[in-house]
């Protein structure tokens, strides 16, 4: 296959302090405790021509490691929840993409999707919701649950809600709302239209109470690697978060996924695939690595721990942390990223504690550490040689580490025409590249009338 050519994608993810474990003890960090903060964040981005400013979410505190809890700023608990923080952004951005996380497991369709809807039409068609199951086995305990919802449930509902949603999005078509005060006609009936769901997981009749999106509706994210994240990407996502250690996982990974869409009658280009790249730039390798390690010295081992928790869902406090990690039984939470940072260790044959302090920036994400020069080569690489479309850019302190990317590795890339100088156009979906798509409903009519 010929190496491809093209401009890659990128987006902002913010993280709390920064997505390194031990940024919050840096006195440079922002604690995020101001909705300047954030906004100062935005504005950063979108004058660096990000595609998107990227939201995580959880729905509970984490507290099952009280000592670890205790020492580290990512613990779910945050000042805003995403919707309402990317609204009030939204307000003083124009051009870049607005996403945010939301749990099919502990939410409901119609809901959502006049939230997201609501977030599209305040920003003018920047929105996105990114897809997630909620994998941390805690979060059922405060939706009724007495124990965690497992994985396959989870899925299985997954694939109704963004039904669901999809389904509401198009309740009413292009041009519904005529508001024609000659006439007295508000709104063509003919263009309404009532979804009627009923599955094992929902009963929605609907139309959603709102107009159709700006760029036809939000843009959908997903999360998840698992074999039926991956398939839930495929029939539905327009993007997809992932998380790979190397270039041939990488291309595994888009070959496979990529592979999917033509079963759903879709074109490889109708899905981007962004992973997670931690960079940690400067002027120099030496400076890059200082800094890195200065952040490194900060990680407590009962922050370690309690990351490793988190990500292999098990807890390894009483273990020698200079030993191997033991045989991990199924979890609950996470399939793919438990593979993954297992693999990880099993791999370079790393101790609990090396692994720890492995996953300490990025949580099994791609990490990378060096010069403008260096991050970008490697970025480069990826792309050309479909490991990726682009990426979700996790700064390891914020708001320095952003505007180190900003700094060193963007214009890298620009020189070498792999990221843009200006916006494409207004909305999220045309800066991705994506297309406008068709109203089910009308596109039905159309078919019918022929």
């Amino acid at each position: 296959m010929a190496k491809r050519s093209g401009h890659l994608s990128l987006n902002a993810f913010h993280y709390i302090s920064g997505h390194h474990v031990a940024a919050w003890r840096r006195p440079e960090a922002s604690v995020d405790d101001r909705i300047e903060d954030y906004v100062a964040f935005a504005k950063l981005a979108e004058s660096a021509k990000f595609d998107a400013v990227f939201l995580a979410d959880s729905v509970d505190v984490r507290l099952l490691n009280p000592e670890g809890a205790a020492r580290k700023a990512h613990t779910g608990a945050t000042l805003f929840e995403p919707l309402t923080l990317l609204s009030a952004l939204s307000a003083h951005t124009s051009r870049i993409g607005l996403i945010a996380t939301a749990s099919t497991t502990f939410s409901d369709p119609y809901n959502l999707a006049r939230q997201f809807l609501s977030l599209d039409h305040l920003s003018g068609g920047r929105g996105g919701w990114n897809l997630v199951t909620s994998n941390d086995p805690e979060a059922a305990l405060n939706f009724g649950h007495a124990k965690p919802v497992p994985h396959a449930e989870r899925y299985a509902r997954a694939e109704e809600f963004v039904d669901v949603v999809l389904g509401l999005w198009d309740s009413f078509e292009d041009g519904a709302f005529v508001r024609d005060r000659a006439s007295g006609v508000y709104f063509d009936l003919d263009k309404a239209h009532a979804l009627d769901h009923q599955g094992a997981h929902f009963r929605v009749k609907g139309p959603l109470n709102a107009p159709r999106s700006p760029q036809g509706r939000p843009v959908v994210v997903q999360a998840g690697s698992s074999e039926p994240g991956k398939e839930l990407a495929a029939r539905t996502a327009e993007v997809i978060f992932t998380a790979q250690q190397t270039l041939a996982e990488a291309q595994a990974f888009y070959a496979d996924v990529k592979g999917r869409l033509a079963k759903y009658g879709r074109g490889p280009d109708e899905l981007k695939i962004l992973p997670g790249a931690f960079i940690v730039t400067g002027e120099t390798e030496s400076e890059a690595q200082e800094k890195f390690e200065q952040l490194q010295s900060l990680v407590h081992p009962d922050v370690g721990l309690e990351l490793l928790r988190v990500q292999l869902g098990v807890d390894l406090r009483g273990y020698d942390l200079d030993g191997p990690i033991p045989d991990l039984p199924e979890t609950t939470g996470g399939k793919g990223r438990q593979a993954l940072v297992a693999a990880l260790a099993r791999r370079e044959n790393l101790s609990i504690r090396d692994l720890y302090l492995r996953i300490a920036g990025a949580r099994g994400h791609w990490q990378l550490v060096g010069t403008g020069a260096q991050i970008a080569d490697q970025l480069e690489e990826r792309f050309v040689e479909y490991g990726a479309d682009g990426f979700n850019v996790m700064a390891p302190v914020i708001p320095g580490g952003l505007q180190d990317v900003i700094d060193h590795v963007l214009p890298e890339l620009r020189r070498r025409g792999l990221f843009r100088t200006e916006y494409e156009g207004r909305t999220l979906r045309e800066n991705l590249g994506l297309t406008r798509p068709e109203n089910r409903f009308a596109a039905r009519t159309a078919v019918a009338a022929e």
